[in-house]
């Protein structure tokens, strides 16, 4: 049979504790934790390393050893350097206002329209707003990306021809 095996090295400055399919990362930007679970793929913690492997050979399982390999960088990467989108804001007419409460980002004033239009900041992602650039920042990947996605669908246009109407939110950076 086909064993498949990842090696990730740790980087230095980051703690790695890999408790059955519970990772957890400490680094100087914050703690991470994910939980990675798939039957049949082992994640196992050896001296400065973390080893994903599987004693299954079918396609799937190999698949998932390199998803988990890749979940788990995103985790070393977020908590030592932390992951960042830049969205600009765009318009024509009417300017677009951008306000960050809580974990709400409100968006008014889009297209002349009176009532706010809001999106919602997910995980522990930070929104700040400066001129015409949004930017937003965290550790958790998968936070700040949908982050940055919510504010992108909460101006898409409906019922308009998008290429006349091309007021919005867009991701400009990653």
């Amino acid at each position: 049979m086909k064993e498949s095996k990842k090696i990730i090295p740790i980087p230095e400055g980051v703690n790695v504790e890999v408790d059955g399919s519970v990772i957890k990362a400490t680094g100087p930007k914050g703690e991470l934790q994910r939980e990675l679970v798939f039957p049949g793929i082992s994640i196992e913690k050896k001296g400065n390393e973390v080893v994903v492997s599987t004693n299954i050979a079918r396609r799937r399982e190999r698949a998932m050893v390199g998803t988990f390999t890749s979940h788990i960088r995103n985790v070393m990467v977020g908590v030592t350097e932390g992951f960042e989108r830049k969205l600009r804001i765009i318009y024509s007419h009417f300017p677009i206002q951008v306000k960050v409460t809580g974990d709400i980002v409100s968006i008014s004033n889009f297209l002349g329209e009176r009532k706010p239009r809001k999106a919602k900041m997910l995980g522990n992602s930070n929104v700040q707003v400066s001129g015409d650039e949004v930017i937003v920042t965290g550790t958790d990947k998968e936070m700040v990306c949908q982050t940055a996605a919510n504010i992108e669908q909460a101006t898409r246009i409906k019922r308009f021809d998008p290429r006349v109407f091309q007021d919005g939110i867009y991701v400009v950076e990653e």
